[in-house]
Parts: structure tokens; C-alpha cells; sequence
């Protein structure tokens, strides 16, 4: 059975990412990293609010209904939702004008796993920082394009990839802490699928729903790796999943335009939207993060 996510929002971002479902405020939180955007909406697709910020800003961790700590090119900070006032939590590569954050995501022990990458996309000089409780630990480094950073329900297991190498990680990670205690090893080798490995999100089954930038689909990775399922979106750049709305069984998308040619952008008149399906699987809860 082909089944096929539907436009829920016609956001027209240059680069949709870092989509979450506000467990206090129940709406859908995602960013336009290219025009530093923040949007909240309700399950139904209404925009509720957008926020605009000064830099690039691809993540955020929930902190309460109305903080978060945003993983910023210069570092993460919190930012309050309703006087939108700013303060640095710690710095991140803040003496490194070429570098900026990416794909981000909260363990289930309140650890915030923060990418970062060049701007420029041209050399492999980001890395993956790993914050909880006042401290900044470096988990990897020399990465290009971090992506899919997402774990497992019981917090045992990462998963993580560099885009351009095609290949999903994993490691083993203490459920207390969130940090690294085994090696990395090959989850899922995705180099004869369709696109790039991109955001990705664990359900409540322990399978995790990889984005294929360029690939115009979400693919659902078994535990042991092996392919479950795919979802067709009908534009090509998937960046990132998220689960939400009512009992976690709506699956959100964000997608991009940034790169598309003219030719491209006429026949993906949505690209940059947030499309959604409707699942028979619930996600797992954000959890807050630990500061």
C-alpha cells in the first residue's frame, strides 16, 4: 500500500528543519534556518506565531511553556516565547563566523545533542555537542552535514548520520546522561535508496522515520536497520521528521526550496511547505531538556 504525506502548511521556506511538538503547548514548532524563523502551529496547520531572530537558529529544546533553549550559530540560548528575550545558556563555536548549528535533538535524559556545520558545505568541519545540567561535552567532530540525530525510547540507543556519507550510525548511551558509552557502528547503509539521509525521529516502537533530502520521501528503518515502510511526499527535499497532534500519531514533515532550479521550483510549487500524514503509530513525547 502507497501511502502519501498531504500539504498542511504552505510555509514557503528556504529551509524547513528542526520540527517538534510542544508537549505544554501542543502545536507543531519549526524553523526556516535560511530567513531565521520560527514558526508554531496548531495540528490543524493554523500558524499560531512566528518569531524572528538575528542569526541562524536550526533547533530548540522545550524548557517550559514558555522558554526554550535555542541551538544558535553562535551558541545555545534561551529565548523567551513571550517577551522575546534572549540569554546565553553557553557558547558554540561563537569565534567561528563560518559555522552554524543544524540538526539538534533532545535525549530522553534531558541531554540536547547540538550539530554543527560549515556554512558553506564545502569541508568537514562541524561537529556534535552533547549539553546537559551546565555542561558542553564534544561527542564527534569533523563531521560535514549532521543529521538524524534522534534515540531510542529506553535512551540506550543514538542514532546519527553525516549526510554525504550515506550511512546511518548508531551507539550505545547511558539512559541518566545521554552521552556516548559505546562505539559507533553501521545502522543502516542507505546509498542504493533514494536521496540523502537526512532529520530523523524515533516512534514509540523503536523504529526510526528517516527524511531523504532529494529522495521526495520518509523511510521507516526497522531496529535491525531493514526498510519497513516508505512515504511518498510529493516534493523533493524532506529534511526532517516529527511526531505529533492528537495520541503522537501525526507525522509531520518539513521540506526545503533552497537549491531547486526554476524548472524545479515550477513543478514543486510547495517545496518549503510542512506536509503531514496520518499514522497507526504514536511517537514518543519531547522530552525537556535538562539545563
Amino acid at each position: 500500500m502507497s501511502q502519501t504525506a498531504h500539504l498542511l502548511i504552505d510555509s514557503q521556506c528556504a529551509l524547513g528543519e528542526g520540527p517538534f511538538w510542544h508537549p505544554l503547548r501542543q502545536q507543531l514548532f519549526f524553523f526556516d534556518i535560511n530567513n531565521h524563523k520560527l514558526f508554531a502551529a496548531e495540528a490543524d496547520g493554523a500558524v499560531a506565531n512566528i518569531w524572528s531572530f538575528d542569526e541562524i537558529v536550526a533547533a530548540a529544546a522545550v524548557i517550559d511553556h514558555d522558554a526554550l533553549a535555542l541551538a544558535t550559530e553562535t551558541g545555545l540560548k534561551r529565548y523567551d516565547l513571550i517577551t522575546g528575550e534572549t540569554s546565553l545558556i553557553v557558547p558554540i563555536e561563537a569565534d567561528d563566523a563560518g559555522t552554524r548549528t543544524n540538526d539538534s535533538r533532545v535525549h530522553p535524559s534531558g541531554g540536547f545533542w547540538i550539530g554543527t556545520m560549515r556554512k558553506e558545505e564545502d569541508e568537514p568541519g562541524g561537529a556534535v555537542y552533547h549539553y546537559r545540567a551546565g555542561k558542553l561535552t564534544t561527542i564527534r567532530t569533523q563531521a560535514k552535514i549532521p543529521n538524524a540525530t534522534c534515540f531510542s525510547p529506553d535512551g540506550r540507543t543514538a542514532y546519527w548520520s553525516d549526510t554525504p556519507t550515506k550511512q546511518i550510525l548508531k551507539c550505545a548511551t547511558d539512559p541518566a546522561t545521554g552521552l556516548p558509552i559505546g562505539e559507533w557502528s553501521l545502522f543502516a547503509d542507505v546509498s542504493d535508496g533514494r536521496g540523502y539521509p537526512d532529520g530523523a525521529v524515533v516512534d514509540s516502537q523503536g523504529y526510526l522515520w528517516n527524511a531523504k533530502w532529494g529522495g521526495k520521501c520518509v523511510v521507516r528503518h526497522a531496529p535491525n536497520g531493514s526498510i519497513d515502510r516508505v512515504i511518498e511526499v510529493p516534493v523533493s527535499q524532506v529534511s526532517c521528521p516529527a511526531f505529533g497532534g492528537p495520541g503522537l500519531k501525526t507525522l509531520f514533515l518539513t521540506t526545503a526550496a533552497k537549491t531547486l532550479s526554476a524548472d524545479q521550483l515550477a513543478a514543486e510549487k510547495v517545496a518549503g511547505g510542512v506536509f503531514a500524514i496520518e499514522l497507526d503509530i504514536a511517537g514518543q513525547p519531547e522530552p525537556l531538556i535538562t539545563l
